[in-house]
Protein backbone atom coordinates (compact mmCIF):
# COMPACT_ATOMS: atom_id res chain seq x y z
CA UNK A 1 0.00 0.00 0.00
CA UNK A 2 2.58 1.97 1.01
CA UNK A 3 4.25 1.81 -2.63
CA UNK A 4 1.01 3.59 -4.13
CA UNK A 5 0.59 6.28 -1.74
CA UNK A 6 4.04 7.18 -2.12
CA UNK A 7 4.54 8.50 -5.93
CA UNK A 8 0.86 10.05 -5.39
CA UNK A 9 2.41 12.26 -2.06
CA UNK A 10 5.57 12.64 -4.00
CA UNK A 11 3.83 13.95 -6.94
CA UNK A 12 1.25 16.17 -5.01
CA UNK A 13 4.13 17.54 -2.91
CA UNK A 14 5.43 18.50 -6.26
CA UNK A 15 2.93 19.84 -7.91
CA UNK A 16 2.32 21.89 -4.79
CA UNK A 17 5.86 23.40 -5.16
CA UNK A 18 5.66 24.23 -8.40
CA UNK A 19 1.96 25.09 -9.53
CA UNK A 20 1.72 26.67 -5.64
CA UNK A 21 4.91 28.41 -5.37
CA UNK A 22 7.35 28.28 -8.15
CA UNK A 23 4.83 29.55 -10.68
CA UNK A 24 3.22 32.38 -8.76
CA UNK A 25 6.45 34.04 -7.86
CA UNK A 26 7.87 33.61 -11.09
CA UNK A 27 4.95 35.54 -12.19
CA UNK A 28 5.13 37.74 -9.96
CA UNK A 29 8.59 38.21 -10.55
CA UNK A 30 8.09 38.67 -14.35
CA UNK A 31 5.52 41.13 -13.91
CA UNK A 32 7.05 43.32 -11.10
CA UNK A 33 9.88 43.63 -13.38
CA UNK A 34 8.18 44.24 -17.01
CA UNK A 35 5.23 46.14 -15.82
CA UNK A 36 5.83 47.36 -12.30
CA UNK A 37 3.05 50.30 -11.88
CA UNK A 38 0.41 47.98 -13.27
CA UNK A 39 1.62 44.81 -11.35
CA UNK A 40 1.53 47.36 -8.39
CA UNK A 41 -2.60 48.77 -8.95
CA UNK A 42 -1.62 51.42 -11.03
CA UNK A 43 -1.72 53.37 -8.17
CA UNK A 44 -1.41 57.26 -8.28
CA UNK A 45 0.72 58.92 -5.48
CA UNK A 46 0.91 62.26 -3.92
CA UNK A 47 3.67 63.41 -2.09
CA UNK A 48 4.45 59.55 -1.05
CA UNK A 49 1.22 58.69 0.30
CA UNK A 50 -1.15 56.84 -2.54
CA UNK A 51 -4.44 58.21 -2.97
CA UNK A 52 -5.73 56.63 -5.17
CA UNK A 53 -6.06 54.01 -8.88
CA UNK A 54 -6.25 54.86 -12.25
CA UNK A 55 -8.52 51.84 -11.99
CA UNK A 56 -11.19 52.49 -9.66
CA UNK A 57 -13.32 55.12 -9.07
CA UNK A 58 -13.79 57.87 -6.41
CA UNK A 59 -16.79 59.17 -5.21
CA UNK A 60 -16.03 63.13 -5.94
CA UNK A 61 -19.18 65.04 -5.09
CA UNK A 62 -18.22 68.76 -4.12
CA UNK A 63 -19.34 70.99 -6.93
CA UNK A 64 -15.81 71.79 -7.66
CA UNK A 65 -14.86 68.39 -8.84
CA UNK A 66 -16.04 66.49 -11.52
CA UNK A 67 -17.75 63.86 -10.65
CA UNK A 68 -17.68 59.51 -11.59
CA UNK A 69 -20.55 57.97 -13.03
CA UNK A 70 -22.92 56.21 -10.29
CA UNK A 71 -21.31 53.53 -8.21
CA UNK A 72 -23.09 50.17 -8.06
CA UNK A 73 -21.55 49.43 -4.78
CA UNK A 74 -23.67 49.60 -1.75
CA UNK A 75 -23.87 51.03 1.15
CA UNK A 76 -20.44 52.95 0.29
CA UNK A 77 -19.87 53.95 -3.41
CA UNK A 78 -16.63 52.79 -5.10
CA UNK A 79 -16.30 50.21 -2.56
CA UNK A 80 -13.84 47.87 -4.24
CA UNK A 81 -14.48 44.93 -1.73
CA UNK A 82 -18.70 45.01 -2.72
CA UNK A 83 -17.67 45.61 -6.94
CA UNK A 84 -20.69 44.65 -8.74
CA UNK A 85 -23.48 45.86 -11.14
CA UNK A 86 -26.86 46.23 -10.27
CA UNK A 87 -28.46 44.07 -12.50
CA UNK A 88 -31.50 45.66 -13.13
CA UNK A 89 -32.83 44.88 -16.78
CA UNK A 90 -33.55 47.68 -18.70
CA UNK A 91 -37.31 47.71 -18.01
CA UNK A 92 -36.89 47.27 -14.23
CA UNK A 93 -38.85 50.07 -12.65
CA UNK A 94 -36.29 50.50 -9.86
CA UNK A 95 -33.61 51.05 -12.71
CA UNK A 96 -35.77 53.35 -14.71
CA UNK A 97 -36.88 55.39 -11.53
CA UNK A 98 -33.38 55.73 -10.79
CA UNK A 99 -32.09 56.93 -14.12
CA UNK A 100 -35.16 59.14 -14.43
CA UNK A 101 -34.80 60.39 -10.88
CA UNK A 102 -30.53 61.29 -12.22
CA UNK A 103 -31.69 63.06 -15.37
CA UNK A 104 -33.77 65.02 -13.81
CA UNK A 105 -31.44 66.25 -11.36
CA UNK A 106 -28.73 66.95 -13.66
CA UNK A 107 -31.23 69.17 -15.92
CA UNK A 108 -33.49 66.45 -17.45
CA UNK A 109 -32.24 67.40 -21.34
CA UNK A 110 -29.37 65.50 -23.29
CA UNK A 111 -27.93 63.44 -20.13
CA UNK A 112 -24.77 61.16 -21.49
CA UNK A 113 -26.05 57.72 -20.63
CA UNK A 114 -23.08 57.29 -18.44
CA UNK A 115 -23.68 60.34 -16.20
CA UNK A 116 -27.28 58.60 -15.20
CA UNK A 117 -26.33 54.44 -15.25
CA UNK A 118 -23.68 52.69 -13.14
CA UNK A 119 -20.66 50.89 -14.57
CA UNK A 120 -21.29 46.51 -14.65
CA UNK A 121 -18.37 46.94 -11.63
CA UNK A 122 -19.57 49.85 -10.15
CA UNK A 123 -16.28 50.68 -10.18
CA UNK A 124 -15.23 52.69 -13.25
CA UNK A 125 -12.50 55.63 -13.36
CA UNK A 126 -13.44 57.12 -16.38
CA UNK A 127 -16.59 59.24 -17.82
CA UNK A 128 -16.78 59.92 -21.14
CA UNK A 129 -15.99 63.09 -22.75
CA UNK A 130 -19.65 64.76 -23.17
CA UNK A 131 -19.86 63.61 -19.13
CA UNK A 132 -16.82 65.75 -18.30
CA UNK A 133 -18.66 68.77 -20.92
CA UNK A 134 -21.60 68.50 -19.51
CA UNK A 135 -19.99 68.89 -15.75
CA UNK A 136 -17.79 72.18 -16.75
CA UNK A 137 -20.02 75.30 -16.12
CA UNK A 138 -20.82 73.66 -12.26
CA UNK A 139 -16.65 73.15 -12.12
CA UNK A 140 -15.48 76.34 -13.53
CA UNK A 141 -17.95 78.76 -11.18
CA UNK A 142 -17.14 76.97 -8.37
CA UNK A 143 -13.37 77.15 -9.13
CA UNK A 144 -13.51 80.71 -10.22
CA UNK A 145 -12.02 79.37 -14.01
CA UNK A 146 -13.36 80.31 -17.52
CA UNK A 147 -15.18 77.68 -18.99
CA UNK A 148 -12.52 77.44 -22.07
CA UNK A 149 -10.02 76.61 -19.67
CA UNK A 150 -11.73 73.83 -17.95
CA UNK A 151 -12.58 72.25 -21.43
CA UNK A 152 -8.58 72.60 -22.46
CA UNK A 153 -8.39 70.70 -19.84
CA UNK A 154 -10.95 68.21 -20.36
CA UNK A 155 -9.83 67.72 -24.38
CA UNK A 156 -5.68 67.02 -22.98
CA UNK A 157 -7.00 64.68 -20.14
CA UNK A 158 -9.07 62.73 -22.58
CA UNK A 159 -7.86 59.12 -23.94
CA UNK A 160 -8.39 57.54 -27.42
CA UNK A 161 -9.49 54.19 -27.72
CA UNK A 162 -6.95 51.78 -27.22
CA UNK A 163 -4.87 51.20 -30.54
CA UNK A 164 -7.38 53.31 -31.59
CA UNK A 165 -10.19 50.78 -32.29
CA UNK A 166 -11.15 49.09 -28.24
CA UNK A 167 -13.37 51.35 -27.00
CA UNK A 168 -14.41 54.62 -26.64
CA UNK A 169 -12.89 57.99 -25.61
CA UNK A 170 -12.96 58.40 -21.91
CA UNK A 171 -11.77 60.35 -19.09
CA UNK A 172 -10.13 59.19 -15.87
CA UNK A 173 -12.22 61.20 -13.22
CA UNK A 174 -9.05 61.10 -10.70
CA UNK A 175 -6.82 62.42 -12.97
CA UNK A 176 -8.76 64.87 -14.31
CA UNK A 177 -9.66 66.19 -10.79
CA UNK A 178 -5.78 65.97 -9.52
CA UNK A 179 -5.05 68.27 -13.02
CA UNK A 180 -7.91 70.72 -12.19
CA UNK A 181 -6.12 71.12 -8.47
CA UNK A 182 -2.92 72.23 -10.14
CA UNK A 183 -4.91 74.04 -12.58
CA UNK A 184 -6.45 76.16 -9.85
CA UNK A 185 -6.58 74.71 -5.84
CA UNK A 186 -10.08 74.49 -4.51
CA UNK A 187 -11.42 77.75 -2.97
CA UNK A 188 -12.19 77.49 0.33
Amino acid sequence: MLNQIRPALVLTALMILLLGIAYPLAITGASQAALPYQANGSRIERDGTVIGSTLIGQNFTGPSYFWPRPSATAPDPYNAAASSGSNYGPTDKRLVDRVADATQQLGGRNVPADAVTTSASGLDPDITPANARMQVARVADARGLEPGRVEDLIASMTQSPVLGIFGEPRVNVLALNLALNDMAPEAR
